[in-house]
């Protein structure tokens, strides 16, 4: 496969079969930004990985243009692993199974099809974007390794992530996913527990959070934390990631306690407001809105 640079979005976009949006979700606006002018009817565009309901975002630009086209979102990366250079990435694991829906919920089996198609057969139908926003666990589990490895972080060691996820972290973890999962219960969504997302994305045997992530540390899978605090584990999961679902849990009357706590921790403890950091969730609207409005635009789009 030939691969190029592009000189800008516009080269980026034009003559694209399909266009992936892979970066964090800090940079999905500027990206949507930049790229709605130039995409075109039935041009899909794949997330990768989806949060605070970006689809959306750009769901709303594209309606100001009207263009219609698929717009498939990913419930997590396909990879895991770390940059290690301009040229360089570490890859520790290839996930075995990955959540998709695609917006609007008209074209979910051709965004199934086609993520089959270009990644493999490993992508999992999700019944619509809404389930894909409670099933990033991503956010909820950083929250739990970072919070409690921050001065590691800080410090810049060299420390194993699955090997310090002890069973505290595991315990805080698990606390974290029965938020979530009440949440999705309230929308009668059904959502993997974090101890099945950990067992299928990373082929261990199923067991508490900690035993996984230890199992993981003796395969030589453990993979190694953040080295600043300026991780994408605090700037980007908790505006983008840990806030949304603050806001889904006032939404359903089921609160995100130790959700919100996190996100008020780490933005004492990083000297700024987090929360003022998240700029898709203001331009959408998803605060005060109806629990049947949100459904019904998680479906249809704008």
């Amino acid at each position: 496969m030939l691969v190029r640079i592009a000189k800008d979005c516009t080269d980026a976009v034009a003559n694209a079969d399909v266009v992936v949006i892979a970066l964090p979700a800090y940079g999905h606006k500027m990206v949507m930004d930049a790229a709605a002018p130039h995409l075109i009817d039935g041009i899909p565009v794949i997330i990768s990985s989806h949060c605070s309901f970006s689809a959306l975002y750009l769901s709303k630009r594209l309606a100001e243009r009207k263009v219609s086209l698929p717009i498939v979102v990913w419930g997590t990366t396909l990879l895991t692993g770390r940059q290690l250079g301009p040229t360089e990435v570490h890859v520790t694991a290839i996930r075995q199974k990955l959540d998709v829906a695609t917006l609007p919920f008209s074209y979910q089996d051709q965004g199934h099809e086609l993520c089959t198609t270009l990644f493999g057969d490993r992508f999992v139908q999700r019944d619509g974007m809404l389930a894909i926003a409670l099933s990033n666990l991503n956010p909820q589990n950083h929250l739990g390794i970072a919070l409690l490895n921050l001065t590691r972080m800080e410090k810049a060691e060299q420390w194993s992530q699955g090997g310090n996820v002890t069973p505290a972290v595991g315990r805080l973890i698990e606390a974290l996913d029965a938020e979530r999962l009440a949440i999705a219960a309230h929308f009668s969504i059904a959502v993997r527990t974090v101890r099945e997302h950990f067992s299928l994305s990373f082929h261990v045997p199923m067991g508490t959070v900690s035993e996984m992530n230890q199992e993981m540390e003796r395969q030589g899978r453990g993979g190694f934390g953040p080295t600043t605090i300026e991780s994408r584990y605090i700037l980007e999961d908790v505006p983008f990631g840990l806030l949304p679902t603050v806001l889904l849990g006032k939404l359903t009357g089921k609160p995100a306690i130790l959700h919100e706590s996190g996100v008020s921790i780490l933005s004492a403890a990083c000297g700024r407001d987090l929360k003022a950091d998240n700029d898709i969730l203001p331009a959408v609207g998803i605060e005060g809105m109806a629990k049947a409005d949100l459904e019904n635009l998680c479906r249809k789009g704008f």
